[in-house]
């Protein structure tokens, strides 16, 4: 019996992350980023209006005061008017501020308002005086060019890939996608939306695995469903393997006598296998056939599931190139008290209220697929605790 930790890190330490790519950012997002992002040019480029208002000299803009407003500058003008004593220029947002002013007063701090106007007025009486640099933003304010904005590692969404256009940049090297093959094995599995005869089950680990490939940063390159055939399976294999980075197979990795899985793996592919001290998911299987990641996980919809959060995500998301490899944790009070089984890891799907976690569903420590649906952390019990009482801080593993 090997520990958690231990079957992890052999993972880990035969990951070597896949080669990059220059892509553009229409198809960066997901990616890792794989070289930080720099600015080319200070952020913001020019010192800008952080309100619609009026560009004001601090000297003469004094509460009641009248200045006479002697230019409109609209976002994306270029003009930097000179500003005489008693003058002010109509400024909007995010225009460039003249160089001669030191403070933005904002429309409702005049005698105007916010009324819409579409010309400039002649002149505005001031209501409330600004302070120095009042709703200035100053170029550089937010980072200086050759300033990383973007951090290599990073997971690029939405507002990452505005944050590198606004850069200067319509392209990013990035890690390349994991393809990732699927084949879930068992006699016993049928397609979900037929109706199972007496001992067939519906096929669900493919449905989660593929979902959470995707969620993981990898792409699902073929997805096979197999009887506990030796030469289909081999088929099978022999099918996926040329085209794939990962092969996660789920069932038959156990010491029954029809764990096709791991009669075929150990001899034919090298796949080591372990019990791993952990409940659900003892049974597991890893290993490296030709340059790709093999894993084998517990046919038990809950075992295969909890199984991949701890093993097989964080390998993808180190092949893509991501940073942030595990799930984030938190520790959370036991509302309630549990029953659980000591001399194993047990990983508990449980929900969050709040501060507070409870099992997602009752019972005496067994723990249904149908758990999965409700729960939106796994709660990771060490071996050696024999119960849950009220109270106990718990680690918990977001999902």
């Amino acid at each position: 019996m090997i520990t958690i930790d231990e079957h992890r890190l052999r993972i880990l330490d035969a990951v070597t992350p896949l080669p990059v790519e220059r892509i553009p950012l229409s198809a960066a997002l997901g990616r890792a980023l794989a070289a930080d992002v720099r600015s080319r040019w200070p952020l913001p480029l020019f010192d800008c209006s952080a309100m619609d208002g009026y560009a004001v000299r601090m000297a003469d803009a004094v509460a009641g005061a009248v200045l006479r407003v002697v230019a409109d500058l609209p976002a994306g003008s270029s003009e930097d008017p000179a500003l005489g004593p008693g003058e002010a220029a109509r400024v909007m947002t995010g225009a460039p501020v003249p160089t001669a002013a030191d403070a933005v007063v904002p429309l409702e701090h005049t005698d105007l308002g916010t009324a819409v106007r579409q010309d400039a007025p002649p002149r505005i009486t001031v209501l409330t005086a600004p302070e120095p640099g009042a709703h200035i933003r100053r170029a550089g304010e937010d980072r200086r060019a050759g300033e990383i904005v973007v951090p290599a590692g990073a997971e690029l969404r939405s507002w990452q890939l505005a944050a590198i256009a606004s850069c200067g940049y319509d392209e990013v090297i990035a890690g390349s996608v994991p393809r990732v093959a699927v084949i879930s094995t068992g006699s016993e599995l049928v397609q979900p939306a037929s109706t199972p005869r007496r001992g067939q089950i519906p096929e669900s680990n493919s449905v989660l695995l593929a979902a959470g490939i995707s969620a993981a940063g990898g792409a699902v390159a073929a997805v096979h469903s197999v009887p506990d055939d030796p030469d289909v399976l081999r088929a099978a294999l022999t099918d996926v393997l040329p085209a794939s980075d990962v092969v996660v197979l789920t069932g038959g990795a156990s010491v029954g006598s029809f764990d096709v899985v791991k009669a075929v793996l150990a001899p034919e592919y090298r796949i080591r296998f372990d019990s791993v001290s952990m409940q659900p998911g003892k049974p597991q299987g890893f290993g490296v056939h030709e340059g790709t990641l093999i894993f084998c996980l517990p046919g038990s919809p809950l075992g295969m599931a909890v199984s991949f959060e701890i093993f097989a995500r964080p390998a993808l998301r180190a092949l893509a190139g991501f940073r942030d490899r595990e799930r984030r944790r938190m520790t959370a009070s036991a509302k309630g008290s549990w029953r659980v089984r000591a001399g194993k890891t047990q990983v508990i799907p449980v929900v969050l209220d709040g501060e507070d976690v409870r099992p997602a569903t009752e019972g005496n420590g067994f723990h249904p697929i149908s758990s999965l649906a409700l729960a939106d952390a796994l709660a990771i019990i060490p071996a050696e605790v024999a119960a849950v009482a009220e109270g106990d801080r718990v680690s918990v593993m977001l999902l």
